[in-house]
């Protein structure tokens, strides 16, 4: 791996050490070699090597686009790319090639990141195991007997394995930070707005938010800060515009001396792996010893909160994909039998579940008046095994999918941004566990700076 970060390979181009070009070969090199975890649908080389040349001739020229420039990149396979297909995973768009890039792509690519190719996903952003039933199933580096997470499992794939610096991914119930917790990496739900989604395929029109997976929390805090900004093609975006969120400095005292962390009284901590909850408890300890004041806070009813984003989604989905109902056969069965639930939906239950909604949302903020993070696991266990649809806590057996996003599902319903990280691994599996630090709206700058402080000071987690 010639470099770890953004900022270390930006440093090195800029010097002259390597050139874009070399970049972009050994992040193709990755690609072919992720092909063993099934990682990509589409490995664009021609044209990422064409653009690393010509970004190449504009540093010697001493143009300089900043940060991103000439760092190669993957895209989850729902993202819009000009003359390159578009699968969205799923056979119903296999051929579908768009006349247009995603607007987060037009900012990525005007900022000099490369796109190496098209990443693998759950079909349809619909699941959370990235077991595609038309591309086949992704599997997780440190362990390829177990998922990835999902449905952005080709996301956290390619950025473990250090094959590209940044994946886009796609969050609608977790599906950013359960790929981070199950394959160690960083990765950022932003607030409901803050990323255009025009120009990628909808699942939850509510819900729905674009972010990147990175290795570090400043990397994925520069990505966000390009990708961000009000678009007239998206109207939930607004009239927002970009910010600066890189924290600042390597000292983790400072960002949380003084931070009032939020430490759940109810349903985070409940049910859990015994290694995620020393993982939780440890890093409670380091951020106690950097300053930070733990608050105890009963969280206003998570359960509650869960079923109204599952009620929301079934409904939200099938809506979207009402159009493809006769073409029955070419949606697998798993999702096909999501789609129908959500068509048994009554509209008096979706109108009641967004009247309760924004009561939710008003009690959450009441929360915050109180903290400034609410500090949570990411998921209750390790990544399960392919196929494997149900996981023991504490004896006691739960479905795989509805642990895996248990803890993640209801901050898509209140439009939060939820940063995961990684704090360890597991003793045994030797598997990640990932933290997860939910703000109020609005507050990514905030969650990066107390991000970067914990995961100065929490165990590392090398590439596996």
């Amino acid at each position: 791996m010639i470099a770890s970060t953004i900022h270390d390979a930006g440093r090195l181009l800029r010097s002259g050490q390597i050139s874009v070009v070399e970049l972009v070969e050994e992040a193709l090199r990755g690609a072919e070699a992720d092909q063993r975890l099934n990682a990509f649908i589409t490995i664009t080389g021609d044209q990422a090597r064409q653009e690393a040349r010509v970004l190449d001739a504009e540093l010697r020229a001493g143009q300089n686009r900043g940060p991103l420039h000439g760092i190669p990149i993957g895209l989850k396979d729902l993202v819009y790319t000009r003359g390159v297909r578009s699968t969205n995973g799923s056979k119903l768009f296999e051929n579908f090639v768009p006349s247009f890039d995603a607007t987060l792509l037009t900012k990525l690519s005007a900022a000099g990141a490369i796109s190496i190719g098209k990443l693998n996903m759950h079909e349809m952003a619909y699941g959370i195991s990235s077991s595609n039933h038309w591309y086949g199933s992704v599997r997780n580096p440190w362990n390829p007997d177990c998922i990835p997470g999902g449905s952005s499992g080709g996301s956290g794939v390619t950025v473990a394995t250090g094959t590209v610096f940044c994946a886009i991914g796609s969050d609608t119930g977790g599906s950013i930070r359960n790929p981070a917790a199950y394959c160690g990496v960083v990765g950022i739900k932003p607030t409901f707005g803050r990323v255009s989604r025009h120009g990628v395929f909808p699942l939850g029109l509510t819900l729905d938010t674009l972010g990147p997976l990175t290795r570090s929390v400043a990397d994925a805090a520069l990505v966000l800060g390009v990708m961000s900004g009000g678009d007239p093609n998206d109207d939930a975006t607004g009239t927002r515009g970009t910010e600066e969120f890189v924290p600042a400095g390597d000292n983790g005292a400072p960002a949380l001396k003084g931070v009032r962390i939020g430490v759940p009284e109810n349903f985070f901590l409940a049910r859990l792996h015994p290694d995620v909850a020393a993982a939780y408890q440890n890093a409670l300890r380091i951020a106690e010893s950097l300053g930070a004041i733990l608050v105890p806070v009963h969280v206003p009813d998570p359960e509650g909160l869960n079923a109204i984003a599952r009620t929301t989604l079934l409904s939200e989905a099938s809506a979207v994909l009402q159009p493809y109902w006769e073409r029955r056969d070419e949606i697998a069965p798993e999702v096909l039998t999501l789609l129908d639930q959500g068509r048994l939906v009554t509209a008096t239950e979706y109108v009641n579940a967004q009247r309760l909604r924004r009561h939710m949302q008003g009690s959450w903020r009441t929360m915050f008046a109180g903290i400034d993070v609410l500090l949570t696991p990411s998921s209750p266990v390790p990544a399960p095994k392919i196929g494997q649809t149900t996981v023991e806590i504490d004896g006691q057996p739960e479905d795989t999918r509805l642990a895996s996003t248990r803890l993640l599902r209801g901050v898509n319903a209140l439009g939060l941004p939820g940063l995961a990280i990684p704090a360890g691994l597991t003793e045994l599996e030797r598997m990640p566990i990932g933290l997860q630090l939910i703000g109020a709206a609005w507050s990514e700058k905030r969650l990066f700076a107390y991000g970067h402080a914990l995961e100065s000071a929490l165990p590392k987690i090398s590439p596996p």
